[in-house]
């Protein structure tokens, strides 16, 4: 029989399973890429892990899914965010929906096009951070986002968005 002190040695195993993000945004018009965020890391906030993730998986109450990308001109969000700090919010709001694909098995892939043609923006607006969430206007869960080098977003342009999140 082993001893206190050695049971105390052991670890317990472990399979870590890791999520990262990453994006990038390209603001286009009449259809040449004009503005190129480069593929950026995300930050996956505290409540993306427990809403998104892990009640997901256990089929909870209160999991969620993405279902919108939103635009903002602020910072990063911190581990306990649920919003997107200075989110574009027009009386048409700017969250648009998100198209899922898997193309690879350990990739989630969400894909938007921000079209000029819907007026998300009313005068030039400064880029400076991105975010997945779970409703279409106002409120929900911020799964996670983060900031790049800003961009000006002028009201005759597109700005398409692709959002990975990697598992390994």
């Amino acid at each position: 029989m082993k001893t206190q002190s050695t049971r105390r040695k052991r670890k317990a195993p472990s399979d870590a399973l890791r999520a990262k993000g990453f994006f990038r945004l390209q603001i286009t018009e009449k259809g040449k890429v004009v503005g190129d965020s480069g593929w950026k890391k995300n930050v996956i906030v505290n409540n993306g892990f427990g809403d998104y993730l892990v009640k997901l998986l256990g089929n909870s109450a209160g999991s969620k899914q993405i279902s919108r990308m939103m635009l903002g001109t602020g910072t990063a969000p911190g581990a306990t965010d649920n919003t997107l700090n200075g989110e574009l919010n027009t009386a048409t709001y700017t969250r648009t929906t998100v198209t899922f694909s898997n193309s690879a098995s350990k990739t989630a892939r969400f894909t938007a096009t921000f079209a000029s043609s819907s007026s998300h923006i009313t005068a030039s607006v400064a880029l400076s951070n991105i975010g997945i969430i779970n409703d279409t206007t106002s409120g929900g869960t911020l799964m996670a986002g983060n900031t790049y080098t800003s961009s000006a977003w002028n009201t005759n342009q597109d700005v398409n968005a692709t959002y990975d999140i990697r598992f390994s």
